[in-house]
């Protein structure tokens, strides 16, 4: 039942049973047609996107993955992960039609009913690694988050099928596979560039034993300035692949501090980024860069990004063989899952859950 239209949700708690305990999520406001954004979604002036922030003229690096173990694509991507922590891919290996697939297959999962899509809310789902849910912490949010989203953690191919949205599994699954050659290359690059020729069973689980992929939607806004799609954070991946929608919205942080790049879409590219696990196991030397999304006032937008991740059950810290060398630790050895649940127990706040590791 929607609240009425004069001044729908002054009352927070209506707003909170609409959008949360319904599954209306923002899609759900979006299509009433509100001509004002709900005071719950108004950030504070600091956290909203100012657009004389933005450098026009930069761009983060687009790198052609054609032929991968070339030594200059290989220069190439240390350089971006060290540099800007964020590049584009274009010629990789994940064919198109996998990309819109799993694009088709996010429109499908968020068009579902309401009551549909909050079977697999928190209160809901028949287990933690498939979500539903909407904004970032809710609860621990002083103003809420102009997003919708489905997040899946892939522990088997049983588990998908018997738990994962059927509108949406199989793409999902094929989008992963055909991803995970792209992420070892860049993953043996990414070593090769830290003097660590060697990918062991034990480092390869250790950089990316565990996978979680999101479908993220960012329904048309009334003052989409009040708001943010996804506040300042950086990611607690070891490397995120993104692939976005043609409508844009995604900035990075700029090298300079203060200043905002806009990431624009390409047909067929891949953003891939830097996350603090990776940060902290190069000793500093691959940066987590800080990024966020704007809401859009005349646009639907989609995002499927797949999180690289260390295990649960993983001690992360600076690779023993940066240490070995000589190199004096910046940061200590933390249990991973410690680490994850101290970035989701707060709001988002730029790139402050990295200090949770640092010595």
């Amino acid at each position: 039942m929607a609240p009425s239209l004069s001044e729908p949700f002054s009352d927070s708690s209506v707003l909170i049973d609409f959008v949360i305990n319904q599954g209306n999520g923002v899609k759900g406001l979006s299509e009433m047609g509100l001509k004002a954004l709900p005071k719950q979604y108004i950030q504070p002036l600091e956290e909203r996107m100012c657009m004389t922030n933005v450098q026009a003229q930069e761009s983060i690096p687009i790198i052609d993955m054609s032929n991968p173990n070339d030594l200059e694509v290989e220069k190439s991507i240390c350089e971006a992960a060290s540099k800007w922590g964020f590049f584009q891919i274009v010629n990789h290996d994940v064919p198109v039609e996998v990309l819109e697939n799993v694009k088709d297959a996010t429109y499908k999962f968020f068009g579902l009913a309401a009551e549909v899509k909050n079977k697999y809310s928190k209160e809901h789902s028949l287990s933690n690694n498939v979500r539903f849910g909407t904004s970032f912490t809710p609860q621990a949010e002083k103003a809420l988050e102009w997003k919708d989203y489905l997040s899946l953690f892939y522990v088997s191919e049983e588990e998908a099928f018997a738990l994962w949205p059927s509108v949406c599994r199989e793409q999902v699954l094929d989008y992963m596979r055909k991803s995970e050659v792209v992420i070892k290359q860049l993953l043996k690059v990414l070593m090769k560039g830290l003097n660590v020729n060697e990918i062991d069973e034990t480092k390869e689980s250790l950089l990316m034993g565990s996978m979680r992929t999101n479908l993220n939607y960012y329904p048309k806004c009334p003052n989409p300035e009040l708001t943010v799609g996804v506040g300042r954070h950086s990611d607690v991946s070891t490397l995120t692949i993104l692939l976005q929608d043609e409508i844009g919205g995604l900035f990075v942080r700029g090298n300079d501090g203060d200043n905002w790049i806009h990431v624009p879409p390409i047909k067929g590219s891949l953003v891939i980024n830097v996350g603090d696990a990776l940060q902290i196991m190069s000793n500093g030397k691959y940066k987590s860069v800080e990024h966020r999304v704007v809401a859009n006032g005349s646009n639907n937008r989609i995002s499927v990004p797949i999180f690289v991740n260390p295990r649960p059950s993983d001690m992360i810290g600076p690779l023993p063989e940066l240490i070995e060398n000589g190199e004096k630790p910046i940061y200590k050895q933390v249990l991973y899952s410690d680490y994850v649940k101290h970035f989701f127990r707060k709001a988002h706040d730029g790139k402050k859950t990295v200090a949770f590791a640092e010595l």
